[in-house]
């Protein structure tokens, strides 16, 4: 089955009890919202509903119908909270009524820009009672998002007004923009069942990315992963699944308790459970009472599918909130949400539970403050205007140290892709330098001022090791980190180093950092010191000292005398055979040619070789194990032989 090439939307319902939601649904698409045996007795819906209506120029509508008893708003919010619009209904012959106002807080609450109103019973009025009402429902509508919201008279029983709703539908869903945005898949599941031979379904409206059969995705807040088996819209199988599809996903090797209503399915790495966020949230008081929200105060907080409960912190030390009142908080969660940038949340009063506000989450992962740092609010309200642009510059303007575009993407909600963009219209600005994190390393970016703070900071810490080690002649890397930026992972600490070397700040060497100017007596000294000690070995030849009484004799300080024979080692000079003796490079090649050309003759024992090379049994048994060390000789018993090469 391919799917239409026009976007397809989700239509969800919305009102009071017996305001005929469900009815007019069934009207509409010829399926019974209402699946269950309680509710088809009771006569109200208890559990989300779902049916597809296909309209007349082509537009499929999912449609999700939500419980209209006040003891069931919370499945109502799982249910709208992935529609793209709202159809309200109001009942000819009862109007307005207490669902009916907190039904449409909700909607106006997740963003939901467009309404169609279903004046549903008109079968039950005349016509005069139903163009007043028609007048309260508009003049109840005037002060909201929806004062232009059309009002279609219909009656499901006998079938007047449908033709017309349709077409209001029809006329909406032209004009209305998918509630959600994003690349990667992310889905709030709202069913879980098992069918025999197929294994765990889920159900849920699609909120961004595609589903197909083979994608791998993570259950979240568990984490655990899965892959998709198969793909239904509508119950037909599709290939593939766009957002904004009401989706049935059979998920592999994984059971009912694994997957649950409420959780979240992603694609890896497109979201993260976070147990607090950032937000910009509206105050709408507790019906019949003028009481505030207090900073602290405890509250039910609604997303996707899933209520848990949680904190209000409002932002800057502000004591409470008054009705109607909007303002920056930090809700903190008892259970993490998989919460991201744009995502709406409603918040219902703790005891008893009433919709009381809610807003849109600013940043997922913030830190735990409330206070603003100088810069911090600058991003809250790029975020809060959807200008990523000012959204990349307020985050990288906070950013302390050198940043990858993943890094930015996660401090500020960004995807990595409009990270990677907006940080490279930066450094073209030269509002940012892009520094190369060597190979295998995503490319940094630091604003000048940080550069030229860290090389500042890295410049003092050298000054000063050398000044209380005038001898060193450099400091470990980690060693510094410590003492000039400790907060700074080793990665980024790496990034500003290797800057404060190429501006010839500092120096890299033999592993250890130092000053290119405070560092040259140190320097000066190791290489005396070296040539103090390869003279001595050149001296000593085939009968050096042992290396605790070569330094002994010296006078050198031992730390600096290890640190020159060592620098002798590297550059060739002198040879460390064991832990006692280091030779002049000169004579143990000769030691070594004397072997080779007494081993030609055939195998030998080591006090054979001893008198080929001249020397001591002191230095025979060293200089042998050496040799067979480094695959000049092969001791065969109580022989050598000469490995061929």
């Amino acid at each position: 089955m391919s799917l239409p090439e026009h976007t397809d939307l989700v239509l969800g319902t919305a009102g009071h009890i017996d305001h005929g939601k469900s009815s007019l649904v069934l009207a509409l698409t010829g399926t019974d919202p209402d699946r269950l045996a309680e509710e088809k007795q009771r006569g109200i819906t208890i559990e989300l509903g779902f049916a597809q209506l296909a309209l007349a120029d082509g537009t499929q509508l999912g449609v999700v119908d939500v419980p209209g008893h006040e003891r069931f708003v919370r499945q109502m919010i799982a249910g709208s909270s992935g529609i793209d619009l709202a159809l309200l209904c109001i009942a000819a012959d009862d109007g307005v009524m207490p669902q009916t106002e907190e039904h449409l807080a909700v909607l106006e609450l997740l963003g939901i820009r467009t309404c169609v109103v279903a004046l549903t019973k008109i079968d039950l009025v005349d016509e005069e009672w139903a163009l007043f009402m028609a007048d309260e429902v508009q003049g109840r509508l005037a002060n909201t998002p929806y004062a232009d919201a059309p009002i279609v008279p219909v009656s499901s029983r006998t079938g007047a007004g449908l033709p017309e709703l349709q077409a209001a539908l029809s006329s909406a869903a032209r004009t209305t923009r998918r509630a959600k945005a994003g690349s990667r898949l992310r889905l709030p599941v709202d069913r879980v069942f098992s069918i025999k031979g197929a294994g765990t379904v889920i159900t849920g409206t699609l909120w961004s990315g595609t589903a197909q059969a083979g994608d791998e995705v993570e259950v979240l807040p568990s984490g655990k992963r899965t892959r998709v088996r198969g793909v239904q819209v509508h119950g037909a199988p599709v290939e593939r699944a766009e957002a904004g599809h009401r989706v049935a996903l059979n998920l592999n090797a994984v059971s009912t308790d694994d997957v649950r209503p409420g959780d979240f399915l992603a694609a890896p790495g497109a979201a993260s459970a976070t147990d607090r966020f950032d937000a910009y949230l509206t105050y709408l008081g507790v019906p019949g009472k003028g009481k505030p929200l207090l900073s602290g105060g405890r509250v039910h907080v609604a997303h996707g599918t899933r209520e848990v409960t949680g904190r209000v912190l409002l932002m800057d030390g502000r004591a409470d909130l008054a009705a109607g009142e909007r303002a920056y908080a930090q809700v903190r969660l008892d259970e993490p949400l998989p919460v991201a940038w744009r995502d709406r949340f409603v918040l219902r009063s703790y005891s008893p539970v009433h919709v009381i506000g809610g807003g849109e989450v600013l940043r997922a992962r913030p830190r735990r403050t409330t206070t603003l740092a100088p810069g911090a609010l600058d991003l809250l309200e790029a975020l809060r205007a959807d200008d990523e642009a000012a959204v990349a510059r307020a985050a990288f303007a906070l950013a302390a140290a050198p940043v990858t575009a993943a890094e930015l993407a996660a401090a500020s909600g960004l995807d990595e892709a409009a990270a990677t963009r907006e940080l490279d219209a930066l450094a073209d600005r030269a509002l940012a330098v892009r520094l190369d994190s060597g190979a295998g390393r995503s490319a940094r970016y630091a604003a000048p001022s940080v550069l030229q703070k860290s090389r500042a900071a890295i410049e003092n810490a050298l000054l000063k090791f050398h000044a209380e080690n005038p001898a060193a002649n450099g400091i470990a890397k980690d060693a510094l980190r410590q003492r000039c930026l400790p907060r700074l992972e080793a990665g980024s600490f790496d990034t500003l180093l290797d800057d404060a070397v190429a501006r010839g700040v500092a120096v890299m060497g033999d592993g250890a950092v130092s000053h290119p100017k405070a560092g040259a007596g140190a320097r000066k000294l190791e290489e005396q010191a070296a040539a103090q000690l390869a003279a001595r070995l050149a001296e000593a030849a085939g009968a050096p000292p042992a290396v605790s009484e070569l330094i002994a004799a010296s006078g050198l300080d031992a730390t600096l005398a290890h640190r020159a024979l060592g620098a002798l080692e590297k550059q060739g000079r002198v040879r460390r055979i064991s832990t006692d003796f280091c030779f002049d490079t000169a004579a143990l090649a000769a030691f070594e040619q004397a072997v080779r050309n007494r081993l030609a003759a055939g195998p030998a024992t080591a006090t054979e070789l001893k008198e080929a090379m001249g020397t001591s049994r002191k230095y025979a048994i060293p200089l042998l194990e050496h040799f067979d060390a480094q695959g000049v000789t092969r001791r065969d018993g109580d022989v050598r032989r000469l490995n061929e090469r």
